[in-house]
């Protein structure tokens, strides 16, 4: 995707300022995905500003990753798609905020720059707004653990540490692309083994022995807890490796780039830009004309835009309403 958005980026430059693209230093996959990672921790600092809830967070930082596995930072700034995947995500929770109260406290941001993008980024998800989420899962295996047979009557209390250690865990994953490889559960699972492996291991040979419905024949063989081990390792890999916050001096190196080989069409003020602008307003001319000139073809112009009249009711309705019941 990056070197598609590089293709057509430069044939944008050299279409208005022939061999301006030889002096562009355009940003690669990995700086786009450090870029993208940046802002996702970002996120995490906003919902403790509105103090919103676990799950508007996990959701707006889906969103932002989803956003950029079809766009490029080359056109739109995760910086302004951060802000509208946050927002979005405060009214796909049901836990919705006032645009101009949101708006007020973020420094430099007005009502528009929020609105601006959000079909976009609906149209981006493919307007699929809900998310299972890794800190839900956790909450379900913990509650899974406190009923395993030998496990202690008051683990709840004095082995909370282990389930609080676990969601900081779960935090630092959704720095990673984890949650586009692994399942939920898997996810939650592989961050408790990072707290307390023994336990984990435990909990999942448990599930191993519960045998299937013999007449449910649509439910695939349970993998066993060898195989799920390897995947369960692999995702505490990745966890551990990558679910950092990135390097701000890093990333403010990109972000310097970034403005020299963003998109030119997307630089208000351009040559690129006015020109766009200026073909999709006459694009638009063009479908309002034809239009028009369709409805005065067929007459339609003319015609209630609410439809033909009601005609009378063939038979009498159910209640007179001209009788007064007045008998005298």
């Amino acid at each position: 995707m990056n070197e598609a958005a590089v293709g057509v980026i430069r044939k944008t430059f050299e279409a208005y300022e022939p061999g301006s693209s030889s002096n562009v230093s355009f940003v690669n996959a990995h700086e786009e995905h450090l870029l993208v990672t940046f802002y996702v921790h970002k996120i995490s600092q906003l919902c403790g500003h509105f103090r919103f809830p676990e799950e508007v967070e996990a959701t707006a930082t889906s969103y932002l990753k989803r956003f950029y596995l079809k766009n490029t930072v080359m056109d739109w700034h995760p910086k302004s798609v951060m802000l509208t995947a946050l927002f979005l995500a405060t009214k796909t929770t049901n836990n919705p905020i006032s645009l101009d109260v949101y708006a007020s406290h973020i420094p430099n941001t007005v009502a528009s720059d929020v609105l601006d993008l959000e079909f976009l980024v609906a149209q981006s998800l493919a307007f699929e707004f809900a998310v299972w989420h890794t800190h839900r899962a956790l909450w379900g295996i913990w509650l899974d653990i406190q009923n395993l047979p030998d496990s202690l009557p008051d683990i709840s209390k004095t082995q909370g540490s282990i389930y609080e250690s676990a969601l900081i865990h779960v935090r630092a994953a959704r720095l990673t692309d984890a949650e586009f490889m692994y399942t939920p559960s898997q996810i939650a699972l592989a961050c408790i083994s990072l707290t307390a492996p023994d336990l984990a291991k435990k909990w999942l040979e448990s599930k191993e022995n519960i045998p299937l419905p013999e007449n449910r024949t649509d439910i695939p063989p349970r993998p066993s807890a060898t195989t799920l081990f390897a995947s369960i390792e692999a995702i505490k890999s990745i966890i551990t490796n990558a679910g950092k916050v990135p390097d701000v001096e890093a990333v403010r190196e990109v972000d310097r780039r970034l403005r020299t080989c963003k998109n030119p069409e997307k630089v208000v003020g351009t040559k690129a830009y006015l020109a766009r602008k200026a073909e999709a307003e006459k694009k638009a001319e063009e479908k309002k004309n034809k239009k028009a000139e369709i409805q005065k073809a067929s007459g339609a112009a003319d015609t209630d835009p609410f439809g033909d009249p009601l005609s009378e009711p063939v038979k009498p309705g159910l209640v007179d309403y001209d009788d007064d019941d007045d008998d005298d």
